[in-house]
Formats: C-alpha cells, structure tokens, sequence
C-alpha cells in the first residue's frame, strides 16, 4: 500500500505533513510549526505518531514540537549541524544517510542556504520529497545564513529527482511567488496557467502545496536560472547559472 500523504495547515501560512503507513500503523509529521493542527489531524483519523522529522531550527517549524510530545509521545529525527538549535534528537542525520519508514528508504539531504544544516527528506518509492524552505512552490527560502553559491547548489539536487515527485514545501507562499515569477518570465504560457490557477485555488481556500517537481521546473525560476529565456530576459546570456540564480532571489528580496 502507498504510504499516506496529509497536508495540515499551521499558524498563519505554514505547512505541516503526516506521511502515514497503513501496513504497520507508523505515522511521522514532518516540521511542527503548532501542536493543536496536527493533534487534531491525527486524532480524526486514529492514527498513532511515532516519528517527527524536522527540516530545520526557524521557530516556525518546531515551536511545537515540545506540546506535541507531551500528548503523543515520537522519535525526534533533525540534522545533525542543526542539533544545537533544534529540539531534543533521537537521531541526528547527515547528509548522504538514510533511515526506514514504513517500508521505504528515506533519505537525507544537506540543503543549505536558506538556513546552514537545512535537511530534506525524500522518499524515492513514494516520490514525496519534504523541502521545507530550500526548494518551495513557486519559490525558495530567503537566503538568510548560507551563500547564494550554496543556495544554487541546493537547489540543484532536486533535479535529479523524477519529475513526478511531490514537493512538500512549508509555506504558502505561491501566490506572492506568482507574481514575483512573471516578472522574470512574462512569456512562459505554463507559468501564466499556473499563476491563474493558483488564483482560483486562494479564492476559495485551497492549498496550493504540495506542487509536483514538474511544475517547478516548467515554472518556478529559481530553478530555472541556467535556462536560456530567463537569461536572455535577464541581459545574463553569457553569465553562470549561478550568478543568475543570486541575480533573481536579490530581486525577489526586494520585490
């Protein structure tokens, strides 16, 4: 059975995940940005918590780690260079390492830049990587403690992911992102649909996270640096992609 996937939004724009095994009755939350959310998630559906991975230190996503535990006792999974700043670990991981859960590899990556000891985890069977604030709908994280250089460099490991995985981002963010997006590219059709789209699903209330890997890559510029209709709108035909990509998120800084 395919592990099960629930979206649970937290405080004012955050995002938090279940990743649930029916087989052996494991459920994991991945950032606690709130306690309450997630408690009632779980509670509605019966489901037992027995892991809470975390992407990284920034409050948002583990103020509520310690109310969380209090009531449903988990296994704390979190980086290893992050250790210092996070909750209390159980397992503190590296990039290049890898654990179990419900029947699947998990495995970790070092996606420094927007913070240093940033992780993500992906799921290869699942097609489910959680990219908390490096890679996100429409976007990426500020670049707050790494270099532009290594943010790139990040960035740069989610494309050797299949298209069809499912980025599960932590904020929602994408309709800001949207319009940031079409100043960079004003002519991309996939882009435009999609800003649409993203449109229609705020009117109503409807997350627009977790995005498909394939929709970034069609439209989110941040990934988009080395392409040829982003430089060529930008005037940085000749420059390295990564120079592009500092290019753009100094102008969403300031947007």
């Amino acid at each position: 059975m395919p592990l099960e996937l629930v979206t649970v939004p937290c405080l004012s724009d955050n995002y938090a995940f279940l990743l649930h095994d029916d087989a052996s009755g494991a459920t994991a939350v991945i950032d606690v940005p709130e306690a309450a959310p997630i408690k009632a998630a779980l509670d509605e559906r019966g489901w037992t918590l027995s892991e809470i991975w975390l992407t990284h230190h920034h409050p948002d996503h583990v103020q509520g780690v310690e109310e969380l535990k209090s009531t449903h006792p988990a296994r704390v999974t979190g980086g290893r260079a992050d250790s210092h700043r996070l909750p209390p670990l159980d397992r503190a991981v590296s990039d290049g390492d890898s654990f179990e859960f419900g029947g699947e590899e998990v495995h970790v990556m070092d996606v420094s830049g927007h913070t240093i000891g940033h992780v993500a985890f992906h799921l290869p069977g699942s097609r489910i990587a959680f990219t908390a604030d490096s890679l996100m709908a429409l976007g990426c994280g500020r670049v707050f403690e790494g270099t532009m250089e290594q943010m790139w460099e990040s960035l740069q490991k989610f494309l050797t992911m299949p298209p069809e995985t499912t980025i599960c981002s932590g904020h929602e963010y994408t309709a800001a992102n949207a319009k940031f997006a079409l100043t960079i590219e004003p002519d991309n059709a996939a882009l435009k649909s999609r800003a649409d789209a993203i449109a229609k699903a705020r009117e109503s209330g409807t997350p627009t996270v977790p995005s498909k890997l394939s929709e970034e890559l069609a439209t989110n510029p941040f990934l988009r640096a080395g392409d040829e209709p982003v430089r060529a709108n930008l005037g940085m035909m000749d420059a390295p992609a990564a120079e592009v990509f500092a290019e753009i998120r100094t102008r969403k800084d300031n947007f």
